[in-house]
């Protein structure tokens, strides 16, 4: 190979491939629920064969996490209102009511299962929770308040409160739980 000849490369990514991917991993997690999710059933149902998911994503946990982060990504920061107390309320409702919805606590909460033997997938879904904190650390930042404890321990109070709901579903995630964070926001504001 000359220096005016390219570089050999993959074959181009097919958009609608990629998408009918990602919409029958959804489809099949809000049927059947994440663990019975296959590589084998995202092929069939997208009609491509597995070579080809296997092409862009290792796992269905990576399948999906791209999924969420699409969905996630359509519940952003509210611009600001001038009362940065109920922004930050709406955008709690917001991630609660996103984290309630089927599928995607089934997903969360599969994806962090696979994530404990799965280094890349963990990594990525760091990368997914990061870009949700960040969000809320900038709510609670908009507030102006000096807190009592570090912002990121707000941030921890209540996605910790939402994944502990999440998880063992004791309580809902919904706007209540919003109501109970927003006195102890209320609490630790000096």
């Amino acid at each position: 190979m000359n220096k005016t000849t390219p570089a050999p490369q993959g074959r181009p990514r097919s958009e609608s491939a990629h998408r009918a991917i990602l919409d029958a991993a959804v489809g099949l997690a809000v049927r059947d629920g994440y663990t019975a999710v296959t590589i084998k059933g995202i092929a069939e149902a997208a009609g491509v064969g597995r070579q080809t998911v296997y092409r862009w994503w290792p796992t269905r946990g990576a399948v999906l996490l791209e999924a969420l982060g699409e969905i996630g990504a359509a519940h952003v920061l509210p611009e600001p209102s001038g009362d940065p107390r109920a922004d930050l309320r709406r955008f709690l409702d917001q991630t609660f009511e996103l984290a309630a919805e089927v599928p995607v606590a089934n997903v969360l909460l599969g994806i962090t299962a696979d994530a404990v033997s799965d280094p890349g997938l963990a990594a990525d879904r760091r990368g997914y929770i990061s870009g949700r904190r960040d969000l809320l650390r900038q709510a609670l930042e908009r507030c102006g308040d000096t807190w009592a404890v570090p912002v990121d321990t707000l941030v921890d109070l209540a996605f910790g409160a939402m994944w502990y709901r999440l998880m063992n579903e004791h309580a809902a995630v919904g706007p209540q739980l919003t109501e109970e964070l927003m006195v102890v926001v209320d609490a630790l504001a000096r």
